[in-house]
């Protein structure tokens, strides 16, 4: 194996570990969540929690693996463009604020999922 496939199966399998554990952490902690709610207490199927935190958690954790994925795509063409015309750092960094903006898109998601639980 080279050397940058090594970073990325590390990255992929850090990131897969930490998705992983934060979805059985709030499987765990479906009780204790639902137990908090503020309002008047709605009688919610535990199994509807359940999905709807293992979906809020899918979506956020996904979405930061593609930006990270995005980020470093284009990231190293940025850094390329950038070291033989270095004027064009404004649109670099743009290119790079936009692969960034899908995991702003995917906490949005988690956040509405939540939401709707109660």
């Amino acid at each position: 194996m080279k050397i940058e496939t090594r970073w990325i199966f590390g990255l992929v399998t850090l990131t897969g570990v930490t998705v992983g554990a934060a979805c059985i952490a709030l499987l765990l902690a479906w009780p204790a969540l639902a137990a908090t709610a503020v309002g008047t207490p709605v009688a919610v199927d535990p199994g509807v929690l359940r999905w709807g935190f293992a979906s809020a958690a899918a979506a956020a954790g996904l979405a930061a693996l593609g930006a990270g994925y995005a980020v470093a795509q284009v990231g190293t063409a940025a850094l390329g463009a950038l070291a033989e015309k270095p004027d064009l750092f404004g649109r670099a960094l743009v290119i790079v604020g936009l692969a960034e903006g899908i995991a702003i898109y995917g906490l949005i998601v988690a956040i509405l999922v939540l939401n709707r639980l109660g």
